[in-house]
């Protein structure tokens, strides 16, 4: 992934690059090199910053609070923050798909700290919105978690 991400930087292309970033720091967090990944995350912060490709905002934001789950258990506010920037960008944006992924990762951080109702309430409204696709693993995962918390 590296090799390609180079070899497509070395043509001078910027587009999608904030994408490509977010899918080699998930990727790196998967495999155990969070640092890694949240160093990939900065870089696709800057990159969007600098061009204004904003597209991917919410999605760093949560991949960044995740990493930093990962890192460090007790990172619980730090995360919630990144948790809180990526609802709000995916709101803006009207980007429902990242909003319900960054409602399920505040969801269950605040389950986590035994704050079930308010991640029920916070995540049940968003799962809502959606009338097609209860086929898809977002989707799934929500409703899985929205039976968890109800419990």
């Amino acid at each position: 992934m590296h090799q390609g991400l180079a070899a497509w930087c070395a043509t001078g292309a910027e587009a999608l690059r904030p994408y490509y970033l977010a899918l080699l720091a998930e990727a790196s967090g998967k495999a155990g090199q969070v640092e890694e990944g949240l160093h990939l995350l900065a870089e696709a912060l800057a990159v969007a910053n600098d061009t204004g490709e904003c597209r991917w905002d919410a999605e760093l934001h949560r991949l960044k609070g995740e990493l930093l789950l990962a890192r460090l258990a007790e990172k619980h506010a730090e995360a919630e923050t990144c948790f809180q920037q990526a609802l709000t960008v995916a709101c803006r944006q009207q980007a429902r798909s990242y909003e319900l992924r960054a409602a399920m990762s505040l969801a269950r951080l605040w389950q986590r700290q035994g704050k079930r109702t308010e991640a029920h309430a916070l995540l049940a409204p968003i799962y809502g919105w959606f009338t097609e696709g209860f086929d898809t693993v977002d989707l799934q995962e929500a409703r899985a978690l929205l039976v968890e918390l109800q419990q």
